[in-house]
């Protein structure tokens, strides 16, 4: 069977209260939610299905590696945007007094991989990273 367009990705995550996930995910970062039940949310994440679970014995602090002198959380995930998209969320992330655990920055700044990215955890403790390509072309640029 041929593929016609660019697949998407599903992931499902723990979250300690579904309420908060729908608050999050919902509300803040605009997400369109689906099917859901009393323990699970489907969200339209740009395309793409995400699943929060409620599991609370599953949201623990995930492990931290230094990239770039930033303390990156090993789990995460997250969306490549459009420079003008990622511009958009910082503004709004940072005008609903979002607690960042890595600011929105530039990275690479005028080198092959310019990116701009930003780190934030979920209500139960999920690390996301939103990020943005000067050129789409250096994502896998090295």
């Amino acid at each position: 069977m041929a593929q016609t367009r660019q697949p998407r990705f599903h992931l499902a995550f723990p979250v300690d209260d579904l309420a908060r996930a729908r608050a999050f995910y919902g509300d803040l970062l605009g997400c369109a939610e689906g099917r859901s039940s009393d323990t699970w949310v489907d969200f339209d994440f740009l395309g793409h299905q995400i699943v929060a679970h409620l599991a609370p014995e599953e949201c623990a602090a995930a492990a931290r590696n230094d990239v770039d002198g930033h303390d990156v959380p090993v789990r995460h995930f997250g969306l490549i945007l459009d420079w003008t998209a990622w511009e958009d969320l910082a503004a709004r992330l940072t005008q609903a007094s979002t607690t960042f655990v890595i600011e929105p920055y530039v990275r690479f700044a005028g080198q092959p991989g310019e990116q701009a990215t930003m780190f934030l955890l979920d209500p139960a403790g999920n690390a996301l990273e939103f990020k943005a390509f000067r050129d789409e072309a250096d994502i896998f640029a090295k």
